[in-house]
């Protein structure tokens, strides 16, 4: 190797760090990502403090991944050379048959979710209307044939198995309904929700415990409201060549109300109206937001069907694209996510009259979620 080809070398990598020093210092920082649908790490305080625990360091490190310059283009990068070197999974996400990303689902702590089952039970206990209980198995479960042979991939039925067994509630079963239309589009190819078909097929079984007769399918009309729907799990993965979803709407919204209920910085209560389908965020990356406007610590939606018992969900997202099918069989849905919610939900249920309780989770956000303490208070 010649001296004058090592200089080359050494030249242009001193380049290619000086190019990205100076495209660091000269970009502006950013708030949030729309391709991973997050908030991004800001440039974190100096002090001797946080600089002797190490605190300053580890949050600096955050800082330079989450603003490093073409931040975006290296994720997708990497994916594809990881691709092409036979890799079946990046972040956790595997890249699967039919262009679908499904996100690998680890075997869950035994203790939380024996904990979060009972904290179900507490709160079956503490309250005087019937308790619903459901968990929603996932495109790891349902569209596992899909899946990279071989992949890793812990028993989501054995949880079901699990809470249907231990739960003082009264158990519903979600999973036969989609499992029996798995060659359908259930689920969202880049999201980890379900669409609105699947969430039709949840809704059935959940009318039918509650002695009702869900509407037939034939009777909607279809409202394809989107056909670019990039999801969490495509953001997360990075992967860049799989083919957008399509989002669909069933039920119309005439009629129907939506409030979402928080509080000011003063504690005094705030009402915000929303929409069963705010179509404004159609416009963004968060496109499944549009079902009730997204995030929210209690929402109220209300139908005209004034005479009709008042329904409680304590829920995950994907009650979401749920609740639009509900919208025939009672007056009022509240839905409160524990996330944000933290008072007492026996409370709630007397002050507002309500004549049923469902709490419905997906398998992966209830066995990991450490919010179901407050249903037990």
């Amino acid at each position: 190797m010649s001296k004058r080809y090592c200089m080359f070398i050494s030249a242009l990598f001193c380049g290619f760090l000086l190019f990205f020093l100076a495209a660091g210092a000269i970009a502006p920082d950013k708030t949030f990502s729309q391709v991973e649908n997050r908030e991004l790490a800001q440039m974190p305080a100096f002090s001797m403090k946080t600089v002797s625990t190490g605190e300053f360091m580890s949050k600096f490190e955050t800082y330079m991944t989450d603003q490093f310059v073409f931040r975006d283009q290296w994720v997708a990068f990497k994916s594809i050379i990881e691709r092409v070197l036979g890799k079946q999974e990046n972040n956790g996400v595997y890249f699967c048959g039919q262009d679908t990303l499904i996100t690998r689902f680890d075997e869950p702590d035994g203790e939380k979710v024996s904990g979060n089952l009972n904290y179900v039970n507490k709160f079956v206990e503490n309250v005087d209307i019937p308790v619903y209980l459901s968990l929603i198995p996932t495109q790891a479960c349902i569209w596992a044939d899909r899946l990279p042979e071989g992949a890793p991939n812990a028993s989501q039925t054995a949880v079901l198995e699990q809470a249907k067994a231990a739960t003082a509630a009264r158990w519903f079963d979600t999973y036969a309904p989609l499992w029996d239309h798995r060659a359908e589009d259930i689920f969202y190819r880049t999201d980890h929700h379900w669409t609105s078909l699947g969430a039709y097929y949840g809704y059935t079984a959940l009318i039918r415990a509650l002695g009702m007769e869900p509407v037939p399918l034939e009777q909607y009309t279809k409202t394809t409201v989107s056909e670019d729907f990039y999801g969490t799990v495509y953001s997360s993965s990075g992967v860049r060549w799989v083919k957008p979803d399509c989002m669909d709407t069933y039920v119309p919204e005439e009629g129907i109300t939506v409030v979402s209920h928080t509080y000011d910085q003063k504690g005094n209560p705030v009402e915000e109206p929303r929409q069963l389908y705010d179509e404004t965020f159609l416009a963004v990356k968060d496109k499944y937001a549009m079902f009730l406007g997204g995030q929210q610590s209690l929402g109220v939606v209300r139908t005209p069907n004034t005479q009709a018992p008042k329904l409680l969900l304590i829920r995950d997202s994907y009650s979401d694209s749920l609740t639009p099918f509900l919208t025939a069989h009672f007056s009022e849905i509240h839905l409160i996510d524990l996330r944000y919610y933290k008072l007492s939900v026996g409370d709630y249920i007397k002050e507002h009259g309500i004549d049923a309780a469902v709490v419905l989770y997906s398998v992966p956000n209830f066995v990991s979620d450490s919010n179901l303490v407050w249903l037990g208070r």
